[in-house]
């Protein structure tokens, strides 16, 4: 390479054609951005997979949480299975979405990076080899021409030059001629200026005309030379947009979930699973199970046996157990009555519409101003504290006789239908160990069971509950703790 030669000094480009000096440089700047094209596109698919994993676990999330509030809670029936459709939908879902975010990351990111390699090859000095070469193609094929094109520049200067200062002569002359204190000596040197810049201005005019006459016939080769470069990059250029084009259809096929058949066949099912709640069949079940349909142990006549009648209360059994000579037994009608019980059933109705009036799923977030996440836990909490297995009590005379129609009222005018002026507070609580009740009047329960507490702890350690499923009883109040 001359080192007189500089495609960037003393050229003034005229326009911005890629023939001009120097203009190859932005189709060299594209095997850069070829590069980093790659990397933008590695990014999106990296964030798109980042989406795709979010969405999974959020459905997964959401799918887990509903399905055991609606198995907690008061639905029932086909309409309950068709309800719990929409979770499973929700888990099979997340899985294809996981899939989805699987194939974006192993298959196309990956192989992005792959021919990123290839393709690219860097330096020790920095950069990459395909710039390199194409810099180096373009600036041989642009040398020569760009060469005898600083020639022209220059010869052309020289001419322009030359007619400026012909012109400047004659018009010293001309106005030599009309001073008439100018000698003859004068004049004749202002005339002989003026044939010497015509005679400047005829070379280098001739030279003008055959340096550019030299460029003209430069400017085929130069073209050639330099479309053979161009071509190359076009060449390579062309193998990354088909690249791009070929990823992209592969990221669209991975993302396209509607021509899956597993996908179509998920709300095949779901539509069959809401199609298959019947009302009428769910109306027999609760009929059957929570209804008239249900079996009654009707009272009958018993005889009167004092064995039968002699019982101990829980708290003379534990003094027995101590060691403790029982001086006296009271009989069933020195009993204690226990608190009328329908005056419990009259709160669960009241917090049950409670629970319904302040629950609303359409209520606008803005105007209560509290966040997402807190109004999510409210739902969660006004929701599930409304179960399905809740019991009501339905016994409303004492413990000994649970005989609805009995009157703890010697007169016997006390209905048992009417609301108590002091209910029992009742409060849910969670087994904190596994309980096997060891007489009749006692719970069963394993760890983790919910129970409501229906009376506060006594002197013997022991407090009166109530499970799920109804059952009313006693248990050990340090085998539990408050739900908070």
């Amino acid at each position: 390479m001359s080192g007189s030669y500089d495609d960037s000094v003393g050229v003034e480009v005229s326009s911005d054609s890629f023939w001009e000096v120097g203009n190859y440089k932005r189709t060299v700047k594209r095997i850069d951005d070829g590069h980093r094209l790659c990397n933008d596109l590695m990014n999106c698919i990296h964030e798109r997979a980042r989406i795709e994993k979010v969405y999974a676990q959020q459905l997964t999330e959401w799918a887990k949480r509903w399905k055991q509030l609606v198995e907690k809670g008061p639905q029932y029936g086909t309409v309950e299975r068709a309800w719990c459709a929409f979770m499973s939908e929700a888990e099979k879902v997340s899985e294809l979405h996981l899939e989805v975010k699987g194939s974006l990351m192993n298959e196309d990111f990956e192989k992005i990076k792959n021919w990123q390699k290839e393709a690219f090859h860097k330096q020790m000095m920095g950069g990459f080899k395909e710039t390199k070469e194409a810099e180096d193609g373009f600036r041989k094929a642009q040398k020569p021409w760009a060469k005898k094109l600083k020639e022209v520049e220059a010869a052309k200067k020289a001419y322009h030059a030359a007619c400026k200062e012909e012109k400047l002569a004659i018009s010293r002359e001309t106005n030599s001629k009309a001073d008439p204190a100018l000698n003859p000596e004068q004049l004749k040197k202002l005339q002989d200026k003026v044939e010497r810049s015509k005679q400047d201005v005829l070379k280098t005019k001739e030279k003008y005309e055959k340096s550019l006459k030299e460029l003209d016939n430069a400017t085929p080769q130069y073209m050639e030379n330099m479309e053979q470069v161009f071509e190359q990059c076009q060449q390579f250029e062309e193998k990354r947009l088909r690249f791009f084009r070929e990823v992209l259809l592969e990221v669209q096929k991975h993302l396209d979930l509607s021509n899956a058949a597993s996908y179509k066949n998920i709300y095949r099912e779901l539509e069959q699973n809401i199609k298959t709640a019947d009302a009428v069949e769910d109306l027999r079940w609760f009929r059957a199970n929570q209804g008239p349909g249900m079996s009654m142990n009707w009272p009958q006549f018993e005889e009167w046996s004092a064995d039968l009648n002699r019982t101990l209360s829980r708290r003379e059994k534990k003094k027995a157990s101590d060691g403790v000579t029982l001086t006296g037994i009271n009989q069933t009608g020195d009993q204690v009555s226990q608190p009328n019980k329908h005056s419990s059933l009259s709160v669960q109705s009241n917090t049950v519409q409670s629970v319904q009036s302040s629950y609303n799923p359409f209520e606008d977030e803005e105007d209560t101003g509290s966040t997402v996440s807190e109004k999510e836990d409210n739902k969660i909490k006004n929701v599930s504290s409304y179960e399905k297995n809740q019991s009501y009590p339905t016994d409303w005379s004492d413990e000994e006789s649970n005989n609805p129609f009995s009157s703890t009222d010697a007169n016997g005018d006390t209905n048992p239908f009417d609301e108590d002026t002091s209910p029992a507070m009742e409060v849910r609580v969670r087994a904190l160990y596994d309980y096997e009740g060891q007489e009749q009047d006692e719970l069963s329960f394993k760890a983790g069971d919910e129970l409501t507490k229906m009376e506060n702890e006594d002197e013997q350690g022991w407090c009166k509950g109530r499970l799920d499923n109804g059952q009313v009883g006693l248990y050990p109040a340090n085998y539990v703790e408050p739900i908070q």
